[in-house]
C-alpha cells in the first residue's frame, strides 16, 4: 500500500518522476482518497505546470469537503498567483531597460461576450490585481474600452497575458497613431476612377486618386456639437444665471482608411463641398435597385446642386460608399469615447484634423482621431 508520506518525501527530494509514479500508484489502490487530487496538483506545481496545479486546486475547492486539503488548496492557488505576478513585474521591468520600449501606449479592452464574461472578470482580476466588482463595471458588451495607459513594454506584457487567458484585447503607441497621414476630403471630383480633392494637414490644397479597392475599411462616428445656453435655477438661494453647454447638434464623419498609403481619408458633413464635384442625389437616383453597384463617373467640374438638405446630401454619400465598398465598419465611436473622455491631458495633445466650425476646443475630435487611428493600427495587426 502507497504511502502519503513517500509522495511527500519524493516532493521535498524533488523526485519528481519517484512521485508521479507513487500517486498514479495511490490513484488506482485508493481512487476515493482526497489526498490524490491534492498530490497531484502540489506535483503539477512543482515541475513548472501552473494551469494544470490552478486547475487541480479549484477542482479540490469544488469537490472535497476535507477543511486541511482546502486549507491547503487555497495556500496553492495563491502561490501560483503570486508566481505569475512576480513573473509579469520582471518581465516588464526587463522590457523597460530598452528605452524604445518606453513610448506612451494605449491598451484596448474588446467587447466580451455574455457566456464569456464571468471568466473574463475572473481573469483580469487576477491579471491586474483588482477586485472583481471594479473588474465587473469595466468589461463592456459593445464596443472597445480604453483599459490602461503606459509604456508600450508595460501595455504589451499585459496584452499577451490577456490574450493568453481569452480576452480580446490590442494596443498601440500614440506615435503610432501620429504617424497615420489624414487628408481631409473636401469633395469627391470623380467616381470612376475615384478622385477626392483634400487638405493635407498643412492645409494645402490637393487631390488623390486612389482605386475602392484600397480602402481597407470604414470608421464612422457622431461628434457633438454644442451651444451656450443661459441657465436659471429656482432652487438657489439668489435669482442667478449661470452659462450651460447643451448639445444642439451632430456632426457626421467618416473616415476612409488606405493601409497601403498609410494615410486615411477624412470626409465630415459640416466641412464637404456638397456644391462641387459630384452630385451624389443625382447619381444615387439614377441607379435602378437591380443595377450593379457601380456609380457613373461625375464631372470634373465644379456645378450647383439642387437645394437639399447637408443630411439628405450625406446619406446619399454613405450610399454610393455602401455601394463600392465591402469592407469593416466601425461605428461604436461614442461608446470607446465615454471611456477616454476624461483622459484629458492625453487628449490635448492629440491633433484631431477635424474640420467643425466650433467656439471652443472639445476632448469629442481627438477622441475621434484616437479611435480611427486605433482602428488603423489594429487592421494593420499591431498588438
Amino acid at each position: 500500500m502507497t504511502d502519503i508520506h513517500q509522495i511527500v518525501t519524493a516532493l521535498e527530494d524533488k523526485e519528481y518522476k519517484q512521485a508521479a509514479q507513487l500517486i498514479k500508484k495511490l490513484q488506482t489502490e485508493s481512487p476515493e482518497n482526497p489526498w490524490v487530487k491534492y498530490y497531484m496538483a502540489r506535483y503539477y506545481e512543482l515541475t513548472n505546470n501552473p494551469k494544470k496545479a490552478e486547475t487541480t486546486y479549484k477542482q479540490i475547492l469544488r469537490d472535497i469537503t476535507n477543511p486541511k486539503i482546502i486549507s491547503q488548496a487555497r495556500q496553492g492557488i495563491q502561490r501560483i498567483e503570486t508566481a505569475a505576478q512576480d513573473r509579469l513585474q520582471e518581465a516588464i521591468e526587463t522590457a523597460k531597460n530598452d528605452p524604445s520600449n518606453l513610448e506612451p501606449a494605449l491598451l484596448i479592452l474588446e467587447a466580451v461576450t455574455p457566456e464569456d464574461k464571468p471568466a473574463a472578470i475572473q481573469n483580469i482580476s487576477r491579471i491586474f490585481q483588482t477586485d472583481t466588482y471594479t473588474t465587473r463595471m469595466q468589461v463592456q458588451s459593445r464596443g472597445w474600452r480604453l483599459y490602461k495607459t503606459g509604456p508600450i513594454a508595460e501595455l504589451q506584457i499585459y496584452g499577451e497575458e490577456l490574450l493568453n487567458a481569452g480576452i480580446p484585447v490590442f494596443w498601440g503607441t500614440l506615435a503610432d497613431i501620429q504617424k497615420i497621414q489624414i487628408f481631409r476630403v473636401q469633395h469627391f471630383q470623380s467616381l470612376s476612377p475615384p478622385v477626392v480633392v483634400c487638405k493635407d494637414t498643412l492645409d494645402r490644397l490637393g487631390a488623390i486618386e486612389f482605386n475602392w479597392s484600397e480602402i481597407s475599411q470604414r470608421v464612422e462616428g457622431l461628434l457633438p456639437m454644442f451651444m451656450e445656453i443661459m441657465d436659471y435655477s429656482p432652487h438657489r438661494r439668489t435669482e442667478q444665471f449661470r452659462h450651460k453647454e447643451i448639445t444642439q447638434d451632430y456632426a457626421q464623419i467618416c473616415d476612409l482608411h488606405i493601409p497601403s498609403r498609410h494615410c486615411i481619408l477624412r470626409i465630415c458633413d459640416q466641412s464637404y463641398e456638397f456644391q462641387q464635384g459630384i452630385d451624389f442625389t443625382q447619381i444615387s437616383a439614377d441607379i435602378p435597385a437591380s443595377a450593379p453597384k457601380k456609380p457613373k463617373s461625375g464631372s470634373q467640374k465644379p456645378r450647383q446642386i439642387p437645394q437639399s438638405t447637408t443630411r439628405i446630401n450625406w446619406n446619399h454619400l454613405l450610399e454610393i460608399l455602401d455601394q463600392q465598398l465591402d469592407v469593416t465598419v466601425w461605428s461604436e465611436f461614442t461608446p470607446f469615447a465615454e471611456t477616454v473622455l476624461d483622459y484629458t491631458h492625453m487628449l490635448s495633445n492629440i491633433e484631431s484634423y477635424v474640420e467643425v466650425d466650433r467656439k471652443s476646443e472639445t476632448p469629442w475630435d481627438p477622441a475621434f482621431q484616437l479611435y480611427s487611428g486605433l482602428a488603423f493600427l489594429k487592421n494593420l495587426g499591431n498588438r
